[in-house]
Protein backbone atom coordinates (compact mmCIF):
# COMPACT_ATOMS: atom_id res chain seq x y z
CA UNK A 1 0.00 0.00 0.00
CA UNK A 2 1.54 3.15 -0.85
CA UNK A 3 1.08 6.83 1.28
CA UNK A 4 0.83 9.93 0.71
CA UNK A 5 3.28 11.98 3.04
CA UNK A 6 3.85 15.73 3.60
CA UNK A 7 5.80 17.82 1.65
CA UNK A 8 8.57 19.41 3.84
CA UNK A 9 11.14 21.96 3.43
CA UNK A 10 14.37 20.00 1.53
CA UNK A 11 11.95 17.19 0.24
CA UNK A 12 13.76 16.28 -2.82
CA UNK A 13 17.18 16.26 -0.17
CA UNK A 14 15.93 14.26 3.23
CA UNK A 15 12.43 13.20 2.04
CA UNK A 16 12.14 11.49 -1.09
CA UNK A 17 15.38 9.52 -2.48
CA UNK A 18 16.48 11.64 -5.29
CA UNK A 19 20.01 10.71 -7.00
CA UNK A 20 22.28 13.70 -8.43
CA UNK A 21 25.66 14.23 -9.50
CA UNK A 22 28.02 16.35 -7.57
CA UNK A 23 30.04 18.92 -8.10
CA UNK A 24 32.13 21.79 -7.09
CA UNK A 25 31.28 25.17 -8.57
CA UNK A 26 34.23 27.82 -7.97
CA UNK A 27 34.15 31.31 -8.97
CA UNK A 28 35.52 34.60 -7.81
CA UNK A 29 34.26 38.09 -6.31
CA UNK A 30 34.76 41.71 -7.25
CA UNK A 31 37.96 41.33 -5.76
CA UNK A 32 39.10 38.50 -7.02
CA UNK A 33 38.70 36.45 -3.60
CA UNK A 34 37.98 32.74 -5.01
CA UNK A 35 35.09 30.81 -3.56
CA UNK A 36 34.42 27.00 -3.74
CA UNK A 37 31.04 25.62 -3.03
CA UNK A 38 29.43 21.76 -3.95
CA UNK A 39 26.36 21.83 -6.13
CA UNK A 40 24.25 18.63 -7.05
CA UNK A 41 21.15 20.75 -8.44
CA UNK A 42 22.30 21.25 -12.01
CA UNK A 43 21.87 19.89 -15.29
CA UNK A 44 22.49 20.68 -19.75
CA UNK A 45 20.19 23.81 -20.87
CA UNK A 46 20.80 22.99 -24.16
CA UNK A 47 22.07 20.13 -25.97
CA UNK A 48 23.32 21.31 -29.62
CA UNK A 49 27.02 22.61 -29.96
CA UNK A 50 25.98 26.07 -31.28
CA UNK A 51 24.60 26.97 -27.41
CA UNK A 52 25.93 25.10 -25.25
CA UNK A 53 24.33 25.69 -22.00
CA UNK A 54 24.25 24.54 -18.37
CA UNK A 55 21.44 25.47 -15.59
CA UNK A 56 22.24 25.34 -11.83
CA UNK A 57 19.34 26.24 -8.89
CA UNK A 58 20.74 27.69 -5.55
CA UNK A 59 20.32 30.27 -2.59
CA UNK A 60 20.57 33.49 -4.03
CA UNK A 61 22.15 34.58 -0.32
CA UNK A 62 24.84 32.06 -0.99
CA UNK A 63 28.85 33.54 -2.28
CA UNK A 64 28.19 31.00 -5.35
CA UNK A 65 25.13 33.00 -6.67
CA UNK A 66 26.44 36.49 -5.77
CA UNK A 67 29.39 35.67 -7.34
CA UNK A 68 28.40 34.64 -10.42
CA UNK A 69 26.00 37.60 -10.82
CA UNK A 70 28.60 40.33 -10.08
CA UNK A 71 31.77 38.52 -12.20
CA UNK A 72 29.59 36.72 -14.85
CA UNK A 73 31.92 33.73 -14.72
CA UNK A 74 32.25 30.28 -12.94
CA UNK A 75 33.56 26.95 -13.45
CA UNK A 76 32.05 23.63 -12.73
CA UNK A 77 34.47 21.07 -11.53
CA UNK A 78 33.43 16.86 -11.49
CA UNK A 79 35.58 15.91 -9.01
CA UNK A 80 35.81 11.78 -8.16
CA UNK A 81 34.61 10.07 -5.10
CA UNK A 82 38.19 9.81 -3.60
CA UNK A 83 37.70 13.44 -2.56
CA UNK A 84 34.59 13.48 -1.25
CA UNK A 85 35.67 14.78 2.33
CA UNK A 86 37.00 17.68 0.41
CA UNK A 87 33.89 18.07 -1.13
CA UNK A 88 32.52 18.13 2.32
CA UNK A 89 34.93 20.62 3.32
CA UNK A 90 33.71 23.34 0.68
CA UNK A 91 30.11 22.71 1.89
CA UNK A 92 31.31 24.19 5.12
CA UNK A 93 29.57 27.71 5.68
CA UNK A 94 33.10 29.60 6.17
CA UNK A 95 32.74 33.57 6.05
CA UNK A 96 33.03 35.77 2.95
CA UNK A 97 36.11 35.92 1.40
CA UNK A 98 37.36 32.82 2.52
CA UNK A 99 38.85 30.23 0.25
CA UNK A 100 37.45 27.00 0.87
CA UNK A 101 39.70 25.44 -1.10
CA UNK A 102 43.36 26.42 0.97
CA UNK A 103 41.09 23.45 3.26
CA UNK A 104 41.14 20.67 0.45
CA UNK A 105 43.41 18.83 -1.11
CA UNK A 106 42.41 20.25 -3.91
CA UNK A 107 44.76 22.25 -6.34
CA UNK A 108 43.82 25.43 -8.44
CA UNK A 109 44.82 25.75 -11.87
CA UNK A 110 43.97 28.97 -14.13
CA UNK A 111 41.29 28.37 -16.30
CA UNK A 112 41.45 28.69 -20.37
CA UNK A 113 38.63 31.13 -20.96
CA UNK A 114 36.92 32.23 -17.06
CA UNK A 115 38.85 34.45 -14.24
CA UNK A 116 37.91 31.49 -11.61
CA UNK A 117 40.12 28.90 -11.08
CA UNK A 118 39.94 25.11 -11.85
CA UNK A 119 40.70 22.07 -9.86
CA UNK A 120 43.40 19.98 -11.39
CA UNK A 121 42.26 16.93 -9.37
CA UNK A 122 38.66 16.70 -11.71
CA UNK A 123 39.17 15.22 -14.76
CA UNK A 124 35.88 17.16 -16.18
CA UNK A 125 35.63 20.89 -16.16
CA UNK A 126 33.11 23.07 -17.67
CA UNK A 127 34.55 26.89 -17.48
CA UNK A 128 31.20 29.16 -17.73
CA UNK A 129 29.94 32.41 -18.16
CA UNK A 130 26.42 33.83 -17.20
CA UNK A 131 23.83 33.61 -19.84
CA UNK A 132 20.87 34.95 -17.72
CA UNK A 133 19.84 34.65 -13.59
CA UNK A 134 15.99 34.44 -12.68
CA UNK A 135 15.37 34.99 -8.72
CA UNK A 136 12.22 32.87 -7.98
CA UNK A 137 11.03 34.46 -4.74
CA UNK A 138 13.18 35.49 -1.66
CA UNK A 139 15.75 32.80 -1.13
CA UNK A 140 15.62 30.73 -4.79
CA UNK A 141 17.67 31.84 -7.65
CA UNK A 142 18.39 30.05 -11.12
CA UNK A 143 21.45 30.92 -13.49
CA UNK A 144 22.04 29.55 -16.99
CA UNK A 145 25.34 29.65 -18.02
CA UNK A 146 27.54 29.21 -21.63
CA UNK A 147 29.92 26.48 -21.73
CA UNK A 148 32.68 28.56 -23.03
CA UNK A 149 35.12 25.32 -22.57
CA UNK A 150 34.83 21.92 -22.11
CA UNK A 151 38.32 20.43 -20.26
CA UNK A 152 39.44 17.32 -19.74
CA UNK A 153 41.93 15.27 -18.43
CA UNK A 154 44.10 14.42 -21.46
CA UNK A 155 43.81 10.48 -21.39
CA UNK A 156 40.57 10.46 -21.53
CA UNK A 157 39.48 11.88 -24.76
CA UNK A 158 40.15 8.26 -26.65
CA UNK A 159 38.42 5.92 -23.93
CA UNK A 160 35.58 4.37 -24.40
CA UNK A 161 31.88 5.49 -22.71
CA UNK A 162 32.38 2.99 -20.00
CA UNK A 163 35.72 3.38 -19.51
CA UNK A 164 35.74 6.95 -18.85
CA UNK A 165 32.62 6.54 -16.57
CA UNK A 166 35.24 4.11 -14.59
CA UNK A 167 37.93 6.05 -14.36
CA UNK A 168 36.20 9.46 -13.72
CA UNK A 169 34.55 7.83 -10.85
CA UNK A 170 32.12 10.41 -9.64
CA UNK A 171 30.54 10.57 -6.76
CA UNK A 172 26.33 10.73 -6.64
CA UNK A 173 24.82 12.43 -3.61
CA UNK A 174 21.96 10.44 -1.87
CA UNK A 175 20.78 13.35 0.07
CA UNK A 176 20.85 13.84 3.70
CA UNK A 177 19.44 13.79 7.27
CA UNK A 178 18.73 17.01 8.87
CA UNK A 179 21.45 18.48 7.28
CA UNK A 180 23.65 16.91 9.04
CA UNK A 181 24.56 14.04 7.68
CA UNK A 182 25.19 13.11 4.00
CA UNK A 183 25.05 10.18 1.87
CA UNK A 184 26.77 9.99 -1.44
CA UNK A 185 27.10 6.83 -3.19
CA UNK A 186 29.39 5.49 -5.74
CA UNK A 187 29.36 3.91 -9.52
CA UNK A 188 30.52 -0.16 -9.26
CA UNK A 189 28.18 -1.64 -11.70
CA UNK A 190 27.53 -0.62 -14.93
CA UNK A 191 25.12 -1.81 -17.60
CA UNK A 192 24.25 -1.35 -20.75
CA UNK A 193 21.22 -1.82 -23.29
CA UNK A 194 21.13 -1.77 -26.93
CA UNK A 195 19.01 0.81 -28.55
CA UNK A 196 16.45 -1.06 -31.02
CA UNK A 197 13.73 -0.17 -33.28
CA UNK A 198 9.54 -1.35 -32.80
CA UNK A 199 9.42 -4.58 -34.00
CA UNK A 200 8.28 -4.71 -37.82
CA UNK A 201 10.22 -1.62 -38.91
CA UNK A 202 12.36 -1.19 -42.10
CA UNK A 203 13.81 0.79 -44.60
CA UNK A 204 11.08 1.04 -46.96
CA UNK A 205 9.64 4.54 -47.68
CA UNK A 206 6.26 3.36 -47.31
CA UNK A 207 6.71 2.62 -43.81
CA UNK A 208 7.26 6.42 -42.89
CA UNK A 209 4.92 7.95 -41.26
CA UNK A 210 4.50 11.92 -41.27
CA UNK A 211 2.02 14.73 -40.54
CA UNK A 212 1.47 16.60 -43.00
CA UNK A 213 2.62 16.80 -47.09
CA UNK A 214 6.14 16.01 -47.64
CA UNK A 215 7.77 17.04 -50.95
CA UNK A 216 9.19 13.46 -52.99
CA UNK A 217 12.74 14.65 -52.60
CA UNK A 218 12.46 16.03 -49.48
CA UNK A 219 10.88 12.53 -48.34
CA UNK A 220 13.66 10.27 -49.95
CA UNK A 221 16.05 12.15 -47.34
CA UNK A 222 14.54 11.16 -44.80
CA UNK A 223 16.03 7.09 -45.90
CA UNK A 224 19.69 8.68 -45.16
CA UNK A 225 18.48 9.24 -41.28
CA UNK A 226 19.02 6.45 -39.46
CA UNK A 227 16.05 4.65 -38.72
CA UNK A 228 16.09 4.40 -34.82
CA UNK A 229 15.60 8.69 -34.81
CA UNK A 230 13.79 9.05 -37.93
CA UNK A 231 10.28 9.57 -36.48
CA UNK A 232 12.01 11.98 -33.92
CA UNK A 233 13.06 13.74 -36.70
CA UNK A 234 10.12 13.81 -38.67
CA UNK A 235 7.93 15.11 -35.32
CA UNK A 236 10.60 17.95 -34.96
CA UNK A 237 11.06 19.17 -38.47
CA UNK A 238 6.79 19.27 -38.92
CA UNK A 239 6.60 20.61 -35.53
CA UNK A 240 9.14 23.42 -36.54
CA UNK A 241 7.40 24.43 -40.00
CA UNK A 242 3.80 24.39 -38.34
CA UNK A 243 4.76 27.23 -35.90
CA UNK A 244 6.28 28.96 -39.21
CA UNK A 245 2.62 28.90 -40.65
CA UNK A 246 3.35 26.32 -43.29
CA UNK A 247 1.67 23.29 -43.77
CA UNK A 248 4.16 21.57 -45.94
CA UNK A 249 7.79 20.28 -46.02
CA UNK A 250 9.72 21.11 -48.82
CA UNK A 251 13.16 19.85 -49.16
CA UNK A 252 14.86 23.33 -49.17
CA UNK A 253 13.16 23.85 -45.79
CA UNK A 254 13.68 20.23 -44.45
CA UNK A 255 17.39 20.37 -45.76
CA UNK A 256 17.78 23.90 -44.16
CA UNK A 257 16.63 21.87 -40.56
CA UNK A 258 19.05 19.15 -41.21
CA UNK A 259 21.69 22.02 -41.37
CA UNK A 260 21.05 24.05 -38.31
CA UNK A 261 19.82 21.34 -35.60
CA UNK A 262 20.91 18.03 -37.18
CA UNK A 263 24.51 18.82 -38.79
CA UNK A 264 26.84 15.51 -39.77
CA UNK A 265 28.53 15.52 -36.33
CA UNK A 266 25.54 15.44 -34.97
CA UNK A 267 23.93 12.42 -36.92
CA UNK A 268 27.33 10.26 -36.51
CA UNK A 269 26.67 10.03 -33.12
CA UNK A 270 23.29 8.09 -34.17
CA UNK A 271 25.48 6.18 -37.10
CA UNK A 272 27.91 2.40 -36.05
Amino acid sequence: MKKIIPVKPFWYSDVVVFPKLVTVITTVNKAGIVNAAPFAYFMQYDIMQKTPRIFLGMRKFSHTYQNIVATGEFVINFPSADFLEDIMETCRFYPEGENELEHTRFTAIPSHTVKPPSIKECGQILECTLDRCYELDKTQGHVIGNVAAIVVDEDLITLGREERFRRLNLPISLGDEKRTYFYFGRINQIERYELKPPPGENDVQEEINTGMPWDEKALASLLHVPKDIRTMIVEMSEDIVRREGADRMTYERYMKLMEEYAPPETMERFRE
